[in-house]
């Protein structure tokens, strides 16, 4: 069995949370005996390391563009890196001549999604779509940002009535999301449809040798402190700007501690926003912007290991794969209450759960992470096994390529029946 993937947009300088996923999925599929083959724009100025061609998968890259005139190039830059709704006149043709394909899933909606539920159905192949970031489980202020019209003349529009790009749920032969509220709401305005709730992975094997010296080694400011870890790209959902604003207060709770941001920035602006609040307060020497790391970059373990605890401030997680690498780690959790961080911990049993607009209720958080080592290893230990009894990348792979044979095996039935 071969299955097809499609990605928005795969840049290794500037790895996530959904990458890691794809990822994690194709490591386990390869031990149930599927091939995994990827397909992702091209990056402007190339890929440069890339770790799942590294692992041995194929990455297939398409020429993409945003069809929009009248901005500027920096506006289609921000519009690549988070969001944006792209389109390829050769990615059709190059998922035609695919002919090994048993499946194509898509990893994005839009007119890349619609394009490859255009093939899927010349093809009478089955088509998968998984839902990565959210689409109707989003804050109101996120779901008005991304619905307010944006500058410029969108000459995409044509085409994505064309490809059938708000069709996707309708006519896709299965829904996956990771996230429980999600589906609700999907099933509420698609009741016929097969839509399946897999959670994400994570590999604990990466996190079994001691890395913790090649983190101190190459962040040398993190020796002998408290380590507030928070993972994932500078972006104004992760909301890095709200810890930055919380730190004063931490570092005068706890004089040891210090915060470490690590992700690649994906959104300028807010980047330097970041920053300039940073020196304006006077912290320069105990808010640590790292930049991104490579999932299994030991320095990246390291800091996982060395963290006293990981914080998520995020404004909105359908999942938080944060959250199952910390554990994988050892390292209790602190998380705004997403619906993604809601689902996974139960707060005061296998980590800690706050509200964006209570700053005192995350203090107290970081009090009881910082203060009370004892509690944050039993929380940190809940969730390690959690991950063994239910979020192992083997076995939930398993579950996606049964469902891959379901979906062949309908197929197969509904050719032989038009056969008749």
């Amino acid at each position: 069995m071969q299955v097809v993937h499609l990605l928005r947009k795969y840049n290794p300088a500037e790895w996530g949370g959904t990458e890691t996923a794809i990822r994690n999925l194709f490591d386990g599929l390869r031990h149930h005996q599927v091939a995994s083959v990827l397909y992702c724009p091209r990056t402007q100025n190339g890929a440069g390391s890339d770790p799942i061609a590294s692992d041995g998968y194929a990455v297939k890259r398409f020429k993409a563009y945003v069809p929009v005139w009248g901005i500027s190039t920096q506006q289609k830059a921000d519009m690549i890196a988070v969001g944006g709704n792209l389109f390829s006149f050769g990615l059709l043709g190059n998922l035609w001549r695919e002919r090994d394909a048993s499946v194509i899933h898509s990893h994005t909606l839009g007119r890349l999604g619609g394009i490859a539920l255009t093939v899927a159905q010349r093809r009478r192949l089955p088509f998968v779509v998984t839902i990565h970031g959210g689409a109707m489980d989003l804050p109101t202020r996120l779901s008005e940002a991304m619905n307010t019209p944006g500058q410029g003349w969108e000459w995409g529009k044509l085409f994505g009535v064309l490809l059938k790009a708000r069709e996707l749920f309708r006519q896709a032969d299965a829904i996956i999301t990771c996230n429980e509220k999600e589906a609700a709401l999907l099933r509420q305005h698609h009741p016929a449809k097969r839509i399946i709730v897999q959670s994400h992975s994570v590999q604990t094997d990466l996190y079994r040798g001691d890395r913790r010296e090649a983190a101190r080694a190459e962040f040398p400011r993190i020796q002998n402190r408290q380590v507030l870890l928070s993972l994932g790209r500078i972006d104004p959902i992760k909301n890095q700007g709200w810890l930055v604003g919380q730190a004063r207060e931490i570092f005068r709770r706890h004089p040891q501690a210090v915060i470490v941001l690590a992700g690649a920035c994906t959104d300028k602006a807010y980047g330097e926003s970041v920053k300039q609040n940073i020196r304006r307060l006077g912290l320069e020497d105990r808010v640590l912007l790292i930049g991104g790391l490579a999932p299994a970059d030991p320095r990246l373990i390291g800091l996982l290991q060395t963290a006293s605890a990981v914080v998520l401030p995020s404004l909105s997680e359908t999942f938080g794969l944060v959250i199952l690498e910390a554990w994988g780690a050892g390292v209790p959790v602190i998380c705004s209450r997403t619906s993604g961080a809601s689902a996974l911990i139960r707060h005061g049993q296998n980590g800690w759960l706050f509200d964006l607009d209570c700053p005192a209720a995350f203090q107290q958080c970081v009090d009881r992470a910082l203060g009370k080592p004892e509690l944050a290893k039993q929380l940190a230990s809940a969730g390690r096994r959690l991950i063994g009894e239910q979020y192992d990348s083997h076995v939930l792979a398993g579950r996606m390529k049964n469902l891959y044979s379901l979906l062949i095996e309908e197929k197969h039935a509904l050719r032989h029946s038009s056969r008749r």
